[in-house]
């Protein structure tokens, strides 16, 4: 059973960067895509953006040029660097696993583990 726990979150200004961390354990995450949620109150969990087991990525057309996804499998982790924050990047925001062999899903469904959420709050 692969447990995420994010951290990194936090209250930051429009403009300024935030870096969150997804730490895994009880198995190695290599194997799967790892990705990003959010969600804003009121609002349904949206995709942010993913990493396959090869390392393409994927964004979401609001983050891209913004926020960059990586992993890095020796430290069983993924990250995602957020630059340029809007008070519309505050959410929770998720990191999860899919043990789906090809692509990067983009709906929550395809995701098997979940962390427990970690707060972004921009300020305008």
């Amino acid at each position: 059973q692969v447990q995420l726990a994010e951290s990194g979150g936090g209250l930051a200004q429009a403009g300024a960067s935030l870096r969150l961390s997804c730490a895994a354990s009880g198995g190695t995450v290599s194997r799967f895509v790892l990705g990003w949620f959010r969600q804003a109150p009121g609002q349904e969990r949206e995709f942010v953006a993913g990493i396959s087991q090869g390392g393409s990525t994927v964004y979401t057309d609001s983050v891209q040029g913004r926020f960059t996804v990586s992993r890095d499998n020796a430290k069983n982790a993924a990250y995602i660097e957020m630059t340029n924050l809007r008070p519309e990047d505050t959410a929770v925001y998720y990191c999860a696993a899919s043990a789906v062999p090809l692509g990067i899903p983009r709906i929550s469904q395809m995701y098997n583990y979940w962390g427990q959420g970690s707060q972004v709050t921009v300020s305008s």
